[in-house]
């Protein structure tokens, strides 16, 4: 089974999540939302913004790779299936990820 998780999704953080489905979910969700170098003493954390101020198809093809590589490395229970994208309407110009991925809740 496949979820889709933006950074958006962090509305309703739950500390101490049991479910390991939506402690996975939860994580992905801070990473996205994460701007890479902004956490004291994981400053590897998130995803980089290198991607700023290139041209759309560039900023694309970089944030792909750099949301893949994020989740990858700071969720290894989850497997990216996909990363989408939508324009932000309020911020034309501004890329959302969505990505999806797959977890196997017995790890």
């Amino acid at each position: 089974m496949s979820y889709q998780v933006r950074a958006s999704d962090l509305e309703n953080i739950r500390l101490n999540e049991r479910d390991t489905v939506s402690a996975v979910l939860q994580n992905i969700a801070l990473i996205l939302a994460t701007p890479k170098g902004s956490a004291p003493f994981y400053r590897d954390f998130g995803v980089t913004n290198e991607f700023l101020d290139k041209p759309m198809p560039v900023a694309r093809a970089m944030m792909i790779s750099h949301v893949r590589e994020a989740v990858e490395t700071w969720e290894p229970r989850a497997r990216v299936v996909g990363i989408s994208f939508v324009e932000d309407a309020p911020e034309p110009g501004k890329l959302l990820p969505i990505v999806e991925v797959e977890i196997d809740p017995e790890d």
